[in-house]
């Protein structure tokens, strides 16, 4: 759905000042936005997964872990698709009260994509490099967004997200290096022309809502405190866009709508994009291929 549609629809959450910001500058950070009823339900479950955790020796299809993950000090980096392992992930995924953040900045008709569970544990929790969603998994059209929430507070020296303001108006860049090894990042020899000097981050109390285009480029940097960084992520697209890669096919939930209809017509609005490797026999994280561990990304 173009933007002149989006913004004829009527927001439910969102002011027309902030749906104005996220299309100009790509971003949007809303403080308190979740309840502390639902902050409450997500934090006691994601310690039941930090707690199964510790009987994993290495990552899988459900945790990717840091090297140094133990049964005594676990650090995981990554619940995959949380949306498929519980229902209070799935409720607030799927119905909770930002689908209508989606649905404010896609339009009445909001396809999900896919979810994620991020960590950053405390003292050197690791960074993830700058780069772009969309080469990960390209639509038709660059409607994909992705919502995050602190499941607590986020200072500056815990890792918030950082984002480069305007830069979905710009290039998407190759996230291959030149031997054509996907790296899940943007080149060195890019980093300049990408001007990080612009990059604004994020930080906020629990229960902050952080909300990035799939163009925009962005990254974090370690977290060096004394606290773990929990982010849960979930990704939507407008509902006329349709996915070119198979990054989500083997999740039941991904790529269904989960506000309105199944549009009649499908967007097709895009530029020439280089396609991603084929994620059809699965990943492990971005953690993972960013730090030179292994050929799976996502």
């Amino acid at each position: 759905m173009k933007q002149t549609e989006v913004l004829a629809h009527a927001p439910k959450v969102l002011s027309e000042a902030q749906r104005a910001q996220y299309f100009e500058q790509g971003y949007l950070v809303l403080e308190r936005f979740v309840s502390e009823d639902w902050l409450a339900r997500l934090r006691n479950v994601t310690e039941e997964f930090v707690e199964e955790s510790r009987t994993v020796t290495e990552s899988d299809g459900k945790f990717d872990i840091e090297p140094d993950h133990s049964a005594a000090a676990p650090r995981l980096r990554r619940l995959m698709s949380p949306v498929e392992h519980h229902a209070v992930y799935r409720d607030f995924t799927l119905k909770g009260p930002i689908v209508d953040l989606a649905e404010d900045l896609l339009g009445p008709n909001v396809k999900y994509h896919h979810s994620k569970l991020n960590f950053k544990w405390s003292d050197g929790g690791e960074e993830v490099k700058w780069h772009q969603d969309f080469p990960f998994w390209p639509h038709t059209n660059y409607s994909p967004l992705t919502i995050g929430v602190y499941l607590d507070d986020v200072d500056d020296g815990m890792g918030p997200l950082g984002v480069i303001p305007g830069s979905h108006h710009g290039s998407l860049y190759n996230h291959f290096d030149h031997d054509g090894n996907w790296t899940g990042a943007l080149r060195d020899e890019d980093l300049p022309r990408a001007d990080l000097s612009k990059a604004v981050f994020l930080p906020g109390p629990a229960g902050s809502v952080t909300i990035h285009n799939s163009c925009v480029i962005h990254g974090s940097v370690p977290n060096d405190s004394p606290r773990a960084r929990n982010l849960l992520l979930q990704t939507y697209s407008a509902g006329d866009a349709l996915v070119l890669s198979g990054l989500v096919q083997r999740f039941p939930h991904s790529d269904k709508i989960v506000r309105g209809a199944v549009p009649e017509v499908v967007e097709m609005a895009i530029d020439p994009v280089r396609m991603p490797p084929d994620w059809s026999a699965g990943y492990t994280s971005i953690f993972a291929l960013q730090q030179g561990e292994d050929d799976a990304a996502a």
